[in-house]
């Protein structure tokens, strides 16, 4: 970040980082939403047990959920465009993706709990289920909600020139 960057200018950097960053998180849920699209009409989904059946209706739901919130900036940045609302939709949009990530995770867990135990027994998907939930947790929010107390405790100038030594490196 330019120490010279007026509000409008870091309203827009941050508009275009939060963008790039849905447009790599998108093919992940489209891809995942496409697999449990077609599961369904597969022979093998007839035998499945009423747990694994409701699990991936929550699968199949939380993905529709979280396309919902992870496509919703884009159409409210076309909609709102030009309409000097900027901040406004930097901030939904933020939480749209914030929202949409929780519900990924919860699709991504679960889709791993109906796969593993499709393919193994109770045990063995309840070890890897807990053990990618707990990564998934620690890795999305977990690190970063870490981060980001530490950072707050510390004094704001050394926060000012962390950030500026990290964008140059």
């Amino acid at each position: 970040m330019a120490d010279d960057e007026d509000h409008g200018e870091r309203l827009d950097r941050e508009l275009i980082e939060l963008m790039n960053g849905l447009r790599v998180v998108l093919p992940g849920v489209q891809v995942l939403f496409a697999f449990l699209l077609t599961m369904p009409f597969t022979q093998r989904f007839g035998s499945v047990t009423t747990e694994q059946r409701y699990t991936y209706f929550v699968a199949f739901v939380c993905t529709a959920i979280a396309s919902i919130c992870l496509i919703a900036p884009s159409s409210y940045h076309r909609l709102r465009w030009r309409q000097r609302d900027k901040e406004r939709m930097l901030r939904s949009s933020n939480l749209f993706a914030i929202v949409g990530i929780g519900f990924l995770g919860i699709a991504v867990t679960a889709t791993v709990f109906l796969v593993t135990d499709v393919l193994f027994g109770l045990l063995v998907t309840s070890i890897v289920t807990s053990v990618l939930a707990l990564a998934l947790v620690w890795c999305w929010y977990g690190l970063p909600l870490v981060r980001m107390l530490r950072d707050d405790r510390r004094d704001p100038e050394l926060i000012v020139q962390n950030a500026g030594s990290t964008s140059r490196s």
